[in-house]
């Protein structure tokens, strides 16, 4: 299962696997509600590590806390612009911005999570994972900053300590979104072999909230990496319902059709990715008849 970012022609349209913007809701979808997300984590207990302890009161995430003092409000201010910043690839002013916040207000736990983020984009690991400790030290369990660094610890192959801090977030009844954390959970799973959580972490974050584009498609993905091409087809007709075909979709959507054996399906994605999406990385591995 592949991880996703950034819209492009090769990729899911999704730009939150890791992070999220302070006030946003992922991937386009409204904020969920928590009052969801006991009895729905009761039932995904078994797919998570618990090898962080969660045993103190979960806090309000500092990006929903009101304002504080001005240099807070200031700090604030400066990495909501480097996110920003940051989501437009712009990684030279996004650390300007996280530079200039913490300058300001140094107990500021956001603006070393976004250093954490700016540092993880430029492969600066050992920069980001201090960061990222950092930004915990000054805001325990936050869920935001656990996500993240979850992201973190999966991208750099730490898959069981990057589950128990999904779990974190997760479990964080203010959590706004808690099912952009269950989408990052099911991509660890995946990548450490456990294709059975990654997919109740995806049932469990699209019912969640159904504007879950993004683990729609990652369900679409496992379906077909596990030979259940009907089940495949069906989940990515319905993220096509809700989303624009990518080049990325319709590779997806050639190959399941390939294996059905239905020509005309297969056709139809050819012809979008030969005339929509000609330059793209799945139009080369078309033309050199690389289906898998």
């Amino acid at each position: 299962m592949r991880a996703v970012g950034r819209s492009g022609q090769g990729q899911v349209p999704s730009r939150c696997p890791g992070r999220r913007r302070e006030n946003h809701s992922p991937c386009g979808g409204s904020a969920v509600k928590t009052y969801w997300l006991v009895p729905l984590l009761t039932v995904l207990a078994g797919c998570v590590s618990s090898g962080t302890s969660i045993s103190e009161p979960l806090p309000q995430p500092v990006s929903q806390q009101a304002m504080g003092n001005e240099a807070r409000n200031r700090a604030r201010i400066h990495t909501e612009l480097g996110m920003a910043f940051l989501e437009d690839k712009n990684v030279a002013a996004a650390l300007d911005e996280a530079r200039t916040a913490a300058a300001i207000d140094s107990s500021y736990p956001l603006a070393y999570n976004l250093f954490g983020l700016v540092y993880m984009e430029i492969r600066e690991f050992a920069q980001a994972e201090k960061s990222f400790q950092q930004a915990l030290s000054l805001a325990p369990n936050d869920p935001d900053i656990s996500n993240n660094y979850g992201w973190f610890l999966c991208e750099t192959k730490n898959y069981a300590k990057a589950l128990s801090y999904f779990d974190i977030a997760m479990r964080n009844p203010f959590y706004a979104a808690p099912a952009l954390a269950m989408n990052n959970a099911a991509v660890c799973s995946s990548r450490m072999g456990n294709d059975t959580a990654a997919e109740n972490y995806l049932i469990g974050a699209v019912r969640l909230d159904p504007n879950n584009s993004r683990g729609v498609y990652l369900l679409a993905e496992l379906y077909y990496r596990g030979g259940r091409y009907g089940e495949a087809r069906q989940r990515l007709g319905e993220f096509h319902r809700r989303n624009p075909v990518t080049a990325a979709s319709a590779w997806l959507g050639l190959r399941i059709a390939r294996k059905l054996g239905d020509r005309n399906e297969e056709a139809r994605y050819l012809a979008q990715l030969r005339q929509r999406f000609p330059d793209s990385n799945e139009s080369a591995l078309l033309a050199q008849g690389r289906f898998e």
